[in-house]
């Protein structure tokens, strides 16, 4: 298909500290859920890829995790992966939470960008909380920081502010070529993307107890095109006899929770009934171990 000298695309990183709203903007954005998010900083562990269609272009979307002063090795890698990505895109989004302002976190990013040369927006998230005069002002101090092409307000939940966020987006990409096909909002496999549903089921019904030591991998993906039916098993891991008997609960009650709401996401990502079994199993300090972090995928 030929594209008009006008169109154009390319390659856009969210970056930002954790729990800053990233996943939340590119879901908005994509008008579909491909990152999974939950309100632990950390919840993205991978790179994750969402494609917008325009018009006249298409923006691939590169969400990072949280940058942040890691301690653990997971936590390092995650800084590596999102470090890393810098290094290939055309543009630059960082997300800033209004709530919690600028501080010592975009301090830290900030000495991760003195050397990166692609363009950056600023996209100041979660304005809906606070009021007009408190985001004018916080809006003109960046402003005057002089380190943007832009400055922008913007509530992902909302949905306040983010069209014109693609279209600045859009306006500062290069001319070229699409880079995907237009039925394609991600370049994730099902299997990965039913892992992740998973995690984000275990992490938002067991938050105060078990987000970070979870991991998920899926042991079989059978799809049954003739009964419409995907069968997954997958086995989420953690990292301590207790965290194992929260997750499971009293009569596997918690357990068919996660199940139960994973499965019905599943059901929407995949246009088909799904047949979801779990297990649960200890593997201990997982994320201190190179060789677990690999088999998880980080």
């Amino acid at each position: 298909m030929n594209h008009p000298d006008s169109y154009r695309s390319g390659f856009v990183a969210l970056i930002g500290a954790p729990n800053t709203g990233k996943s939340t903007l590119l879901n908005r954005i994509l008008g579909q859920k491909v990152s999974i998010t939950s309100s632990r900083p950390q919840t993205t562990r991978n790179r994750i890829v969402g494609v917008k269609h325009l018009p006249n272009g298409q923006i691939v979307f590169l969400d990072t995790p949280g940058i942040h002063r890691a301690r653990s090795k997971l936590n390092r890698r995650l800084v590596q992966i999102a470090q890393s990505t810098l290094e290939e895109v055309n543009l630059i989004v960082w997300v800033v939470d209004a709530q919690a302002g600028w501080g010592p976190s975009e301090e830290l990013i900030g000495e991760s960008l003195e050397k990166i040369r692609p363009p950056m927006l600023l996209a100041v998230n979660k304005v809906d909380l606070l009021r007009r005069k408190k985001v004018a002002d916080m809006l003109q101090w960046i402003e005057s920081l002089g380190r943007f092409h832009d400055v922008l307000a913007v509530s992902a939940l909302q949905g306040q502010g983010v069209d014109a966020l693609v279209a600045r987006i859009e306006a500062l990409l290069p001319p070229g070529p699409p880079y995907f096909p237009a039925d394609m909002i991600t370049d994730l496999p099902e299997r990965f993307l039913a892992a992740e549903w998973i995690r984000e089921k275990a992490m938002r019904l067991c938050f105060q107890e078990v987000p970070y030591a979870v991991a998920v991998t899926v042991e079989s993906f059978e799809e049954k095109e003739e009964q419409d039916l995907v069968v997954i098993h997958a086995t989420i891991h953690v990292e301590r006899k207790s965290q194992k008997g929260i997750l499971i609960g009293e009569h596997g009650a918690m357990l068919k929770r996660i199940g139960t709401a994973a499965r019905k996401d599943l059901e929407v990502l995949l246009g088909s009934r799904v047949y979801l079994e779990l297990w649960v199993r200890v593997q201990k300090n997982w994320r201190e171990q190179d060789r677990m972090l690999r088999e998880f995928g980080y």
